[in-house]
């Protein structure tokens, strides 16, 4: 499985798993070569139909050698271009859409008997995704969709034209799906959503994001709770008072900005304007002083001028983002905003685009460095780390969703899913160290889903130099640590 994109296409891609084990595949291994490849394409990132092609062309060879091999290919680019992809790469055996990924094992089997491609695009979505088997990446952490798709029009995003308009699941099914994931181990959730905080718009009820929040804080064994991604026309003080007030939502946010300038956020087809984006942050960081938000920004939108930028750099100087996201436009075929005039010079884009970077390094880096010797408490992350003699690097992200590489030795190290406290000693600006030693660790469930899962032994969560045992309330941050 090859997954390009957002995250609701990571989602998605633990679905299709889920399918295809349902119907009898397993994961192929490391160093074999697979029966079945299937990619899970977006169609938001440039070039994305060269990097697809570019990997198909790559991959004919192997399946030229391997006969009875399939390769099939789903997701937004497949959404938007449909019969383009058997007319580029024949050998493909199954093009599937971003509303029909449940079809994708029945496809793959009438190709096999049909001996010939089969393609299938729907106009609107079947099943709900989350409805589906899944196969999930994390033993520790879980995706949980409470909508899929989008009512905006913003010029630049062509999102909204393959995934549909925006559908909403009952309050209900969300929060049994969140119970279940937890039963298997889980301890961190992230709500996800193209426009997550409209959640409630298709059955009516304004408020029903900050419900589905509070009703987060109530499922015993929950120990965070993130969502992304919210759009600031939707932002609404109840959300607000719902993070602050629920113990496992952690104060972190994302919320893209796109753009500082007002005329062209218009141009952008927003439906917000500069003083409310800034206004939300205030609020936020009001009720959450120790918030880390984070954001996402497009330079050189079409007729972006140099005041339209400094715009740009005043709100990114005014928010203190801890990190941004930050892209340089290029057209999207069939965008609004791909055909219109003023298309910014690439020059003049890189030159914006060095600016931005620059400032918002160095206000990420000052923001870090406020939390030096902190002591932060991290959700230890599955990589492969490493060691230098008995000392070994692991990773994990504190409350406020902040990367934190800390320094373990001897024979004790947490597992992936266990909770590391650590003491921050250096900062850089997309992350922080901790080189002093664990102060304490937490075993936990999602630590022993862990080891199960990589075959070892796991151990029961037990009380390690004082801390607490999963089960027992949140720990809260001390001295107002980072949320990562």
């Amino acid at each position: 499985m090859r997954t390009y994109g957002c995250q609701m296409n990571v989602h998605d891609s633990e679905r299709l798993a889920g399918l295809l084990e349902d119907a009898g595949y397993a994961p192929a291994a490391e160093d074999a070569t697979p029966d079945v490849v299937v990619f899970n394409t977006c169609a938001v990132r440039e070039n994305a139909d060269n990097r697809l092609y570019g990997n198909l062309g790559h991959l004919r060879p192997t399946k030229d050698a391997h006969p009875g091999m399939q390769i099939a290919v789903g997701g937004c680019l497949a959404q938007k271009d449909r019969g383009e992809i058997s007319r580029r790469a024949p050998w493909v055996d199954v093009v599937f859409g971003t509303h029909n990924i449940g079809s994708l094992p029945t496809l793959l089997e009438r190709a096999r008997v049909r001996r010939e491609a089969q393609v299938e695009i729907v106009e609107s979505l079947e099943t709900f995704p989350s409805t589906l088997p899944t196969r999930r990446e994390s033993a520790y952490a879980a995706w949980v969709s409470v909508s899929v798709g989008c009512n905006n029009t913003c010029t630049f995003c062509i999102v909204p034209a393959l995934r549909g308009k925006e559908k909403d699941r009952r309050p209900g099914d969300v929060l049994a799906e969140v119970r279940a994931v937890v039963d298997e181990g889980a301890v961190e959730v992230t709500l996800l959503g193209q426009n997550v905080n409209a959640y409630g718009s298709e059955f009516g009820d304004r408020t029903a994001f900050s419900s589905l929040l509070r009703a987060c804080g109530e499922i015993e064994g929950l120990e965070r709770v993130r969502f992304t991604s919210p759009h600031p026309r939707d932002f609404t003080d109840d959300v607000i008072a719902a993070m602050a007030e629920t113990p496992n939502v952690m104060p972190q946010l994302h919320m893209p900005l796109q753009s500082g300038s007002s005329r062209i956020l218009k141009s952008m087809r927003r439906s917000y304007r500069q003083e409310r984006f800034l206004g939300i942050v205030e609020r936020v960081r009001e009720a959450m002083p120790e918030a880390a938000i984070t954001t996402d920004i497009i330079v050189g939108f079409p007729g972006e001028t140099e005041e339209d930028f400094a715009e740009t750099l005043h709100v990114v100087e005014r928010a203190r983002f801890s990190g941004a996201f930050t892209f340089q436009y290029s057209p999207r075929p069939g965008t609004p905003a791909a055909t219109m005039e003023e298309q910014v010079p690439k020059e003049v884009v890189q030159e914006r685009y060095e600016r931005l970077v620059e400032l918002q390094n160095g206000i990420s880096w000052a923001e870090n460095e406020k939390l030096l010797g902190r002591e932060v408490e991290v959700l230890v992350a599955e990589n492969e780390g490493r060691k230098d003699g008995d000392t070994q690097r692991m990773s994990g992200r504190g409350p406020d969703n902040r990367l934190v590489h800390f320094a373990t030795h001897g024979s004790d190290a947490p597992r992936p899913g266990d909770f590391a406290t650590v003491e921050v000693t250096r900062a850089a600006p997309h992350h922080l160290v901790a080189d002093s030693g664990i102060r304490g660790v937490r075993r936990s469930r999602a630590g022993d889903a862990w080891a199960e899962r990589n075959g070892l032994t796991p151990r029961p969560a037990s009380t390690l130099l004082g801390m607490p045992t999963v089960g027992a309330p949140p720990v809260a941050p001390t001295g107002g640590c980072c949320e990562a």
